[in-house]
């Protein structure tokens, strides 16, 4: 059986509101009910797991109730971290499932159904996938005087990385047991400091991680 843990723990800071950004409407729907309809679609028997900070809780049932949103999930706790969010989540995982556990980004509303499938399948052998995209612009690295020392790198030996992340779900509850260290950024850096390599799959650019009042602009014209 395989599963996906939805993290959702923003509060909105950069985007100026006083709601948390995985509650804004895109199109006239709340953008994390757009993220979890996503997965939904991809398939019908995936089991989501939503990860939401308790004080969160109370205002996204009541969004449910006012949209009449019906995707079966379960909800676990959020943590201080990702990190510990995302174990939260796992816990909800029997330790005996075998199958492939994708984490997710509540505010990206916009991975493709192939790039769903893409990765989900490539883990089942691979273990551990992520998709990507390309650095289209050029990339300068800065070194310790700042903005006075820097040098343009390749842009060919970089890539942008996004979500759904997908583990071997043993892979990945082995992984989380370590202790967390602040080099944890996503979940490939948790399975790959455990001492698995990464796969790389192609995501989509429309992909977005919505955080700003520019990317809700974009996330409507996507809509």
């Amino acid at each position: 059986m395989d599963y996906v843990i939805i993290v959702a723990g923003g509060k909105g800071l950069r985007m100026g509101s006083d709601i948390p950004k995985q509650f804004l409407p895109i199109g006239g729907k709340p953008v994390l009910m757009r993220t979890l309809e996503r997965f939904r679609t991809y398939s019908d028997d995936l089991q989501i797991i939503l990860v939401l900070p308790e004080a969160q809780q109370d205002y996204w049932k009541e969004l449910c109730r006012r949209y009449d949103f019906s995707v079966r999930y379960q909800l676990a706790n959020g943590g201080p971290t990702r990190f510990h969010s995302v174990q939260n989540g796992l816990a909800l995982v029997p330790d005996e499932a075998e199958g492939v556990v994708g984490v997710h980004d509540g505010v990206r509303p916009f991975p493709s159904i192939e790039v769903i499938r893409n990765c989900y399948e490539t883990a089942r052998t691979a273990k551990a996938v992520i998709p990507v995209i390309p650095v289209v612009e050029t990339v300068r690295q800065i070194f310790s005087n700042g903005l006075q020392d820097s040098r343009t790198v390749s842009r060919d030996d970089y890539r942008l990385v996004q979500t759904p992340q997908t583990f071997d779900i043993q892979l990945l509850k082995a992984a989380n047991r370590q202790p967390y260290n602040d080099g944890f950024t996503d979940d490939a850096s948790v399975v790959e400091s455990y001492g698995h390599p990464i796969t790389l799959v192609e995501g989509n650019r429309e992909n977005i991680k919505i955080t700003t009042p520019y990317d809700m602009k974009i996330a409507e014209v996507l809509i």
